[in-house]
């Protein structure tokens, strides 16, 4: 076996368990693209997995941090005494240069942002712009890995002729595989290493195998190897599009509370004790990076109507207004208007103990309330301002400190279970998660989804 055949796992000749072996003993460098809050856990997972690992990113903060051994990455359990290990063993290290990773590079694995423009199409264009630097440094019998969620077709139909017009190489000669990740802030090593199966596709039959192999190292859980890189593209979006359609469907159902006359949020409860029965919380809205983008992967790539997706979006993307409305209303019931009123909106992250704001139902409400005429305070333990929102940052002791005319909870941050409701004078509060215990007060409460 030649020493090159030791480097490169994709064609090789090597048995199953010569190729494991090479990796787990850092004979296969890797190259992770991307330390985000993603990129980081995987690179530190692959560092204590195989031992060789370089990580790229374009930020120089991001990599003068890792170098030192820290990690820019919070509230990620494990992750700093991890990146900390790895560094210090040599098993890790950072690089501005995405084409230096490359050059030095077998296993190439892209977890990048992708999200969408303002049109609300796709945005690859940084994905695209890394495969460029793979494809400068890409060698026969190498593999590409691409983990970020892309609109099915992405690898075979972009990224495959990319590579191979960049690289000057031919194709069969090197692998492109596709494992999406199915990774959730707060959890990402415990999903990594093997919450949920690896789902891995190529776009030939060797690149999947490699990828199974790869990743069969990585988890402690299944690898399902599906037909295509598609087809585990597509896998990642159903996923996303699924829980955007059945939260749509909770949304839907809970603005009809009022007019049916129930608890729509304890019928849903009640319901799913039924095993083919699975709504979801209805809310505020719908943010993060993924399931509000997800459905245009779909309705941006085909030339197909997809009346369901674009319905679910419109649901959701509707209730931060439902929300300020139910507001107004609740407050006029109790003869006061949102013009001049205080109003503090809890929680501006989409997602309990996770700083990302990107699409959050937050952002909609304050705009709402401040065009409405109120004073709009903004309570968020993740976030040290309101930068780019309409409202005024306030701590969550400061609270007490205002006189309040009503309250919206839109993230229910665990923060917020300290509140002392009942030192608050009587106003009307919106609990857009079911997650408020104001029976003791004299508060006017309207839940979203309750009675």
């Amino acid at each position: 076996m030649s020493l090159r055949e030791l480097q490169t796992l994709y064609g090789s000749d090597a048995s199953p368990a010569e190729q494991r072996g090479a990796f787990l003993t850092g004979e296969i460098p890797v190259a992770v693209y991307g330390l985000g809050k993603m990129g980081l856990p995987l690179a530190a997972v692959y560092a204590e997995t195989s031992g060789n690992v370089v990580g790229a990113d374009v930020d120089p903060d991001v990599v003068e941090s890792v170098n030192r051994g820290d990690c820019h990455v919070d509230r990620e359990p494990g992750l700093d005494d991890l990146v900390e290990e790895t560094v210090e063993s040599g098993a890790l290290r950072a690089t501005e240069s995405p084409a230096e990773a490359a050059r030095d590079a077998s296993v190439h694995v892209v977890v990048v942002p992708t999200p969408i423009t303002d049109d609300r199409e796709p945005d690859l264009a940084i994905l695209r712009a890394v495969a460029e630097d793979v494809a400068a440094g890409l060698e026969q019998g190498d593999l590409v890995v691409v983990e970020c969620t892309v609109p099915p077709g992405t690898a075979r139909e972009g990224l495959l002729p990319l590579l191979v017009e960049e690289s000057h190489l031919d194709r069969g000669e090197f692998g492109l595989a596709v494992c999406p990740e199915r990774t959730s802030s707060g959890r990402a090593l415990k999903d990594i290493r093997g919450a949920y199966p690896k789902v891995v596709g190529g776009v030939d039959d060797e690149s999947g195998r490699v990828a199974a192999l790869v990743y069969g190292e990585l988890t402690s859980n299944e690898v399902i190897e599906v037909p295509s890189a598609t087809a585990a593209e597509a896998v990642k979006v159903f996923e996303g599009v699924y829980r955007d359609v059945n939260i749509a469907l909770a949304n839907e159902l809970a603005t009809l509370a009022d007019a049916m006359d129930v608890n729509v949020n304890a019928a849903i409860e009640t319901a799913n004790t039924q095993p083919f029965c699975d709504i979801h919380r209805p809310g505020p809205g719908v943010g993060g990076h993924c399931i509000p983008y997800y459905p245009y992967f779909i309705m941006a790539q085909f030339d197909r109507e997809t009346p369901l997706l674009r319905t679910a979006r419109s649901v959701n993307d509707a209730m931060p207004a439902f929300t300020v409305e139910k507001l107004a209303e609740e407050m006029a019931a109790e003869d006061r208007e949102l013009p001049g009123a205080t109003v503090a909106v809890l929680g501006l992250t989409y997602r309990p103990g996770v700083e990302e704001t990107r699409a959050t139902p937050a952002r909609p409400i304050c705009a709402d309330l401040a065009e409405r005429g109120a004073d709009v305070l903004a309570v968020d333990p993740m976030l040290a301002d309101a930068g780019g929102f309409d409202a005024t940052m306030v701590g969550l002791p400061e609270l007490h400190e205002r006189d309040l005319d009503a309250a919206v909870l839109v993230t229910a941050h665990e923060e917020f279970e300290d509140v002392d409701w009942t030192a608050f004078d009587p106003m009307v509060v919106v609990d857009g998660r079911q997650a408020l215990d104001l029976g003791a007060t004299d508060h006017r409460v309207y839940t979203i989804g309750g009675r």
